[in-house]
């Protein structure tokens, strides 16, 4: 397993959520989803470029097949949400059919095999295994083509880099072996039950209450992914729906701008704040002035709480395969950053008579990624054991 390079990326709607493993090191990080187009002309040089951070000025220009308009140079990222024309993800947007993704997706693992590989000059990378996710309302009529726009080769040209000599570009050339797609929410179950590195069953007692069903609600940006799952696999009949905690840091967004004169520059930026806990639930408008927008926030999450309830009582009463599930599973970056506001709601609902009984797990936001790393070396050891038998039988 060491000599495999794996690269497994959490597409999700505030941020691309990575685990890189490479000959067996593993690397964890996260870029937001946000893009901006990039004009030469209104290009600001930092001051002291020996200061400035790579991750903080990716300006990137794809070469790709799956890539429309292969033309335009845009920042990504961390240098994208400070630009004015930052474009973040529309309502239920379709993944697949965006360039984005392909954008966001090829750089994150060209600015991967920067951070990783010894050159000064231009960069040869191949990945023998892209691991990548999609909701459930997207991952079962698109998951073959995603596999065949992101296999083979792609360049990644990225501008002005810091502290590199003029013309301030370095280009990798990216190539990706095989690509595996995982479903958002089942990916979470995987990364619940097996061990990471010997990949066996960690949680014996998690796959014994599958006999009678378990439903999870991987709760993102744009959907709530119900995942069922009825004897350690996924059943068909649990379906997502395109609804997530995005809507409501948009009206955040919108009552602190109109009320408090201070403007985010992104989700990413509010979610930050809101994942740090309450005590970082304010901004400042002005230098030294401090506003408190707890009073924006709360009412919001509660109302994506009672929501995410909501969806999750109409999902275990329409599925006859998952009826009397033993366990109900909160999972996704919104619920953690929700949990208190769930678990409020949860009580009303059980004084209702109907009680949603649900486990929060440790690492919430990032069981996803982990369920791909795991799924994406699951799928290189069968490989390698069918090369085994096969040469075992030639040879016999």
């Amino acid at each position: 397993m060491k000599r495999d390079r794996i690269f497994s990326v959490d597409i999700g709607n505030s941020w691309y959520k990575i685990l890189a493993s490479d000959d067996g090191e593993l690397v964890d990080y996260q870029i937001p989803n946000a893009i901006a187009l990039f004009d030469e002309e209104f290009y600001e040089k930092p001051y002291d470029e020996e200061d400035m951070d790579f991750e903080e000025n990716l300006i990137v220009e794809i070469k790709s097949p799956a890539v429309l308009d292969r033309r335009e140079i845009f920042y990504i990222g961390k240098s994208a949400m400070k630009q004015r024309n930052v474009s973040l993800t529309s309502f239920n947007n379709q993944k697949i059919d965006e360039d984005r993704t392909y954008i966001l997706l090829f750089a994150s693992a060209a600015y991967h095999a920067l951070l990783t590989e010894s050159s000064e000059g231009d960069l040869n990378y191949t990945i023998d295994q892209l691991a990548v996710s999609l909701p459930t309302t997207q991952y079962k009529e698109k998951k073959e083509l995603f596999k065949e726009r992101l296999t083979g080769d792609h360049t990644v040209i990225f501008h002005k880099v810091p502290g590199v000599k003029e013309p301030k570009e370095v280009a990798v050339k990216i190539h990706i072996k095989e690509v595996i797609v995982g479903a958002e929410g089942a990916l979470a179950y995987l990364a619940l039950t097996r061990e990471p590195d010997s990949l066996l069953i960690s949680d014996e007692s998690l796959v014994k209450d599958s006999a009678k069903g378990i439903i999870i609600g991987d709760l993102g940006g744009d959907s709530v992914d119900f995942v069922g799952i009825k004897n350690n696999k996924p059943v068909a009949s649990v379906e997502g729906e395109p609804f997530g905690i995005n809507q409501f840091l948009d009206n955040i967004i919108q009552k602190v701008s109109k009320n408090e004169l201070y403007t985010f520059n992104s989700r990413s930026e509010l979610e930050e704040k809101l994942a740090a806990g309450q005590s970082e639930w304010y901004v400042e408008p002005f230098a030294g002035v401090k506003k408190d927008i707890s009073k924006y926030i709360t009412p919001q999450l509660r109302l994506m709480a009672i929501k995410y309830l909501e969806h999750f009582d109409r999902v275990r009463s329409s599925s006859n395969e998952i009826k009397g599930a033993a366990r109900y599973i909160a999972v996704g970056g919104a619920a953690q950053i929700a949990e208190k506001q769930i678990k409020e709601a949860a009580v009303k609902w059980s004084e209702r008579g109907r009680p949603i009984e649900l486990m929060f797990p440790e690492e919430m936001s990032k069981l996803n990624v982990q369920g791909l790393m795991i799924l994406a070396k699951m799928h290189l050891l069968s490989k390698k054991q069918k090369s085994k038998d096969e040469y075992a039988l030639t040879k016999g």
